[in-house]
């Protein structure tokens, strides 16, 4: 990369050293970027806001566990994937409490609310739902980005892993350019 980068957090092997990262260091700089982007921004979702967020789905119509999952992760614009290690015992819990019922049809346990379900869904009916509640703002923000940053660091690591030397030398200046870009954005108004 150029010598203008002044390169804090990829350390003296990798991006901002002021020559190109090679080999295998290329590949841990991919890693540290990654792992740079995939820390938890803002405070983590609580259990209350899973059980929250099972209740306002079901509240609009019957899902099974993975369409939850799937529906969550849609509605946070891809910021909050619950697993299904939190999202399967919370639905056993509300089950246990009369809060749902389950119903099994073509092999998947299909959740609904019960009547109690449908009245503490109510209850919260006026308060945003744990996708869009404050606080959260952070988490949720910061998803789109992140993803994109992994995703051009993975495909500059496959460029050097199996490009020529001009392909590299292409990958470089389409890089420079991009980062260049990315720098006028913040400088507008």
């Amino acid at each position: 990369m150029s010598s203008s980068n002044t390169g804090g957090g990829f350390g003296s092997r990798g991006f901002g050293s002021g020559r190109p990262a090679v080999g295998p260091h290329l590949a841990e700089a991919v890693d540290q970027l990654r792992a740079m982007f995939e820390q938890r921004v803002g405070p983590r979702m609580a259990r209350g806001d899973v059980r929250a967020a099972i209740l306002t789905l079901l509240a609009e119509e019957p899902m099974h566990g993975y369409e939850i999952i799937a529906e969550i992760k849609e509605r946070s614009g891809g910021a909050w994937k619950p697993s299904a290690g939190s999202v399967y015992p919370t639905l056993q819990l509300l089950a246990d409490e009369g809060v749902v019922s389950a119903e099994v049809s073509d092999g998947r346990k299909t959740y609904s609310l019960t009547e109690a379900g449908r009245a503490e869904a109510d209850t919260a009916a006026g308060k945003a739902a744990p996708w869009e509640a404050s606080g959260h703002g952070d988490l949720l923000g910061m998803g789109a980005l992140p993803k994109s940053g992994v995703a051009l660091a993975q495909a500059a690591a496959q460029v050097k892993r199996t490009g020529t030397p001009e392909q590299v030398e292409q990958a470089v200046a389409v890089l420079d350019e991009a980062r260049r870009k990315l720098y006028t954005i913040l400088a507008q108004d």
